[in-house]
């Protein structure tokens, strides 16, 4: 069974670098350089999530929020745990 899992994500666009800033009340908050334009800071967070990741772009994909900062993301081939590895706890802005 392939490991799959559902992640709320809120996007803050037109950052100075991209970065994964950790997690926040169960939200994972992404940093992006791409504006909010033409589904360009969508595209770039998936690519960015699979890149970070070590995933294939096909296996990281956008559910809902193609119009918002705060969207789902569906990720297969990681599961809960390696995820917590992986993403810094955070901080609050």
């Amino acid at each position: 069974m392939v490991d799959e899992l559902t992640l709320k994500v809120r996007v803050i666009p037109n950052a100075h670098k991209n970065s994964l800033v950790g997690m926040q009340d169960g939200v994972l908050v992404v940093r992006l350089t791409a504006p909010p334009v033409d589904g360009k800071a969508n595209q770039a967070l998936l690519e960015f999530l699979a890149s970070h990741w070590g995933l294939r772009k096909q296996q990281v994909q956008l559910q809902s929020g193609q119009k918002s900062r705060h969207k789902l993301v569906k990720v297969q081939g990681i599961g809960r745990a390696e995820l917590e590895r992986l993403v810094p706890p955070g901080s609050e802005e």
